[in-house]
């Protein structure tokens, strides 16, 4: 029996080789497991949330932070935004599939915004923030949520209707006896 493997000197000792399988093994334990796609983005986003508050002058610590804070900071990523808004001057103001390019602005498409806020907001709750000073849920950022969708709805032409609740209702049935009778 030939082997492709170079010789070890010290191959036939018990001893080197059962250290090197344990060191492996404690390396695979000591390890954390990796994070998932969800967890993995909600990291990025809240040290890009928190390079931003260090970058405004003068810098904002997270204490400080509120909902303007985080308004400001969904309408500075607006320039790295994939989305097609056209303006209301535009001729494809409405159209859904516009026949030729234009210059209308690119900017972030609202359920790219929305999942963020979403993962800020949880983010937030992680690192020590209470739900009820947490800036992320805050009513004006759902208000401006709501504005982008009805705007970017409108430009591409694609009516926002919203879904209606539906209310479960218990009709009382004509031949059921009433609950309080006594036998």
């Amino acid at each position: 029996m030939s082997s492709d493997r170079p010789k070890d000197s010290a191959e036939g000792s018990s001893r080197s080789g059962g250290d090197h399988h344990h060191h492996q093994q404690q390396q695979v334990i000591s390890q954390p497991a990796p994070l998932s796609r969800y967890e993995s983005q909600k990291r990025r986003d809240w040290n890009t949330f928190g390079q931003y508050l260090k970058n405004q002058r003068p810098p904002v610590s997270l204490s400080q932070c509120n909902c303007n804070h985080v308004l400001d900071f969904l309408r500075y990523l607006d320039q790295f935004g994939k989305t097609k808004v056209h303006l209301h001057g535009c001729v494809f103001f409405g159209q859904p599939d516009p026949p030729a390019p234009c210059t209308c602005p690119l900017r972030q498409a609202w359920g790219s915004l929305d999942a963020l806020i979403g993962r800020l907001r949880a983010a937030y709750e992680e690192h020590g923030g209470s739900s009820d000073t947490n800036p992320f849920g805050n009513g004006a950022i759902r208000v401006y949520l709501r504005e982008v969708r009805e705007c970017q709805a409108k430009a591409r032409g694609i009516p926002y209707k919203k879904k209606k609740k539906k209310k479960n209702q218990i009709k009382p049935r004509e031949d059921a006896k009433p609950s309080m009778q006594t036998a």
